[in-house]
């Protein structure tokens, strides 16, 4: 977090812009310029100006957004909405689709179904998400008219009414990470279903789905546990080029704001808590692991 910090301000104060200049326009008087810089802090040396946020972030404040007119922390909160509820329901669906096409792959190993299921995957990671969005907006909202093209309505305008603007975007994000967490399964999958166990297993005459979803399944969960908690902090911290092609009002939407009219305060609070959030999933998965799978929790004597 500290690391995070110190990178993202000097990057962006180095980046070329005033934005005072910026937030005042291009009419402004040098001297509301120079009044609005002051008051930003701009006019102090950058190593003063980086001391007074970061001892005022070691108190908790993120600062004040001048083109908002309100604090960092409720700027975020009031776009986490719209990209918590895109994670989760893209989340789902990569979860849905990619560990049955995973576990199909690797138990039909080389076959045209691990082939077809592969191709999938391969075409899932390669498609940029801008491209997959646009596309399924030609098809579903412009020649099919089944959902909106863009847009968001909050939860409390209604379940469907909340969802339908996110089935898009969630559908696009979904299959993206799908295919990687596709990936990682079958390779999981596949490095267990080799082992001497579930071959004694078969001699014992077990079921196949047993010896797969009981005992493979099982044992390889910890690499695609990681893998999913990793493309959910993706979900919430990358959605940036999917929030801006279907419109919604998100973390991504802030963030492409805020870095054009040079609101430093917003992006290296948005920054900060987006990194907290990844620190904060990675701690989540890590528990995970002593539920999923026994072995990992260590022994007290």
């Amino acid at each position: 977090m500290l690391v995070v910090a110190v990178v993202v301000f000097f990057l962006i104060h180095l980046t070329p812009g005033d934005p005072a200049s910026i937030i005042l326009g291009p009419e402004a008087l040098p001297e509301d310029v120079e009044k609005l810089r002051k008051q930003m802090g701009l006019d102090l040396p950058i190593f003063q100006q980086f001391a007074v946020w970061f001892l005022a972030l070691l108190k908790g404040d993120l600062g004040w957004s001048i083109f908002m007119d309100m604090p960092v922390l409720e700027a975020f909160t009031s776009h986490l909405g719209p990209t918590l509820s895109l994670a989760i329901f893209a989340q789902i669906i990569s979860v849905l689709i990619a560990l049955p096409f995973g576990i199909i792959a690797a138990t039909k190993r080389g076959k045209k179904t691990d082939q077809f299921f592969m191709v999938f995957a391969l075409l899932g990671i390669s498609i940029p998400s801008f491209l997959l969005g646009l596309l399924l907006i030609l098809l579903f909202s412009v020649k099919l008219g089944w959902l909106p093209v863009a847009g968001y309505q909050p939860l409390s305008a209604g379940l469907w009414n909340h969802l339908k603007f996110l089935v898009l975007p969630a559908i696009t994000l979904g299959a993206i990470q799908a295919a990687l967490i596709a990936r990682m399964t079958r390779s999981s999958m596949l490095d267990i279903l080799s082992t001497n166990y579930i071959k004694t297993a078969h001699a014992k005459g077990l079921k196949e789905r047993t010896v797969v979803y009981k005992h493979a399944l099982r044992n390889a969960f910890i690499p695609i546990l990681t893998v999913i908690g990793q493309t959910f902090g993706t979900l919430v911290a990358g959605a940036v080029v999917t929030e801006v092609v279907f419109n919604l009002p998100g973390i991504g939407q802030l963030i492409v704001n805020s870095i054009s009219r040079r609101d430093y305060a917003v992006i290296q609070g948005t920054v900060l808590l987006i990194a907290m959030a990844y620190v904060i999933i990675n701690l989540i998965v890590d528990l995970l692991y002593g539920i999923v799978d026994p072995r990992v929790r260590l022994n007290r004597k």
